[in-house]
């Protein structure tokens, strides 16, 4: 990364071309910098220490690696190793599960309670191994390839039992498939792959590991067990109440300027010293829903800076989904997933809170929108 990120420098600082193919995509540029300069402010308003802004930085750094994507790269190559990563993650997510006895595997370096975002990494990668597969394109070993790699990364997101991903996943899925209908026309050969992934998903689910249904089944029970009572919050969904509760209760408390960046673990504990909340929330740092996050950590104005890096490359993606050119619409419905996965998962987890999901999200939403601006200046380019 620090080698890519070098390049970039040098691309801006001494191509006229990457600088007009910023400038062509610079709606999602500015939204990017809106929020790294929101996050920023909000640092220095709220007196907060130094690593509060790790995270935030990052920003500055994809947006600077992105201008790499203004060169005329190997896209064959780079699909397949996006694909082979998503079969490396897949069996690490396997080795985790049968050689390591994790109950939910966590990824390379995600450590405790990184299962949900593991899981949406994994199918982030298996959607993007899924839309090469289809492409009419594709060369028939290539296609070998990312077929395998849904199957390896979709088993493993299966394995990390985590409900918020895997039913986020099933709309975007679902989105791309008739994407790619009404672009080929061709409905039959659509329905192959559409049936085999939820047939396939739906009886390793059912059969193999059950803990998933168990685990989505139990729902309606912990929501009826929360009822009006605070203090007997447990279990996964009832402490996720609870710490939605009590975002809420720190963002009617403060809607315009928030409590800070990362200081929802502070607030909470807070409230559980002083009795108004379950002690079963303590140890969480986060609330559990991107969109709460930034409503308890900078109020109204945090909430529509976060919704703004979601709708602007949203908008800019969707502009492109029809394009004549096979590569700039790939681009275009690719960006579109990423974007659709992240958004339906934030409603129930934080999403940006760690390294291993921002990262993931800022490199393919800049990179992908780099490369179609770059493509739309110069239509003859691969």
């Amino acid at each position: 990364m620090g080698l890519l990120f070098v390049a970039g420098l040098i691309l801006l600082a001494s191509r006229a071309e990457t600088r007009k193919t910023f400038l062509r995509v610079w709606p999602v540029v500015a939204v990017c910098l809106l929020r790294l300069l929101y996050d920023i402010g909000n640092f220095l308003g709220h007196g907060l220490d130094g690593k509060t802004l790790d995270l935030p930085a990052q920003t500055l750094l994809f947006l600077v690696v992105a201008a790499v994507f203004t060169l005329p790269l190997q896209q064959r190559v780079i699909a397949i190793g996006f694909s082979l990563t998503t079969l490396l993650l897949g069996a690490a997510s396997m080795v985790q599960r049968y050689g390591m006895g994790a109950d939910r595997p966590y990824g390379l370096n995600g450590g405790d309670w990184a299962s949900v975002e593991f899981a949406m990494y994994l199918l982030v990668m298996a959607l993007l191994s899924m839309l090469q597969a289809i492409r009419p394109d594709t060369r028939r070993a290539d296609r070998w390839l990312h077929g395998a790699a849904v199957v390896v990364g979709l088993y493993g997101a299966v394995l990390t039992q985590s409900r918020g991903p895997l039913l986020s996943f099933a709309p975007v899925f679902l989105g791309l498939m008739s994407w790619h209908a009404i672009r080929t026309r061709q409905w039959k050969r659509v329905l192959i792959p559409l049936a085999a992934t939820l047939v396939g998903m739906l009886a390793v689910t059912a059969t193999l590991h059950r803990e998933m249904i168990d685990r989505l089944a139990d729902v309606p029970a912990q929501i009826s067990e929360y009822g009006d009572s605070a203090a007997g919050s447990t279990g996964a969904i009832g402490e996720r109440l609870e710490m939605w509760r009590t975002a809420w209760q720190a963002f009617t408390e403060h809607p315009l300027a928030g409590i800070g960046l990362d200081q929802f673990g502070v607030y909470a504990r807070a409230q559980v010293a002083a009795g108004k909340a379950s002690a079963t929330i303590a140890g969480y740092v986060h609330p559990h829903s991107e969109y709460l996050e930034s409503m308890v950590a900078g109020g109204v104005p945090a909430l529509l800076v976060l919704l703004l890096l979601l709708i602007v490359p949203a908008v800019f993606f969707a502009r492109h989904l029809n394009h004549p050119q096979e590569p700039v619409a790939c681009a275009a419905v690719a960006g579109l997933m990423v974007i659709g996965l992240y958004s339906l998962c934030a409603f129930t987890d934080n999403v940006f809170y760690r390294a291993m999901p921002q990262s993931l999200f800022l490199f393919l939403v800049l990179g992908l929108t780099v490369g179609i601006g770059r493509q739309l200046r110069h239509p003859a380019l691969p």
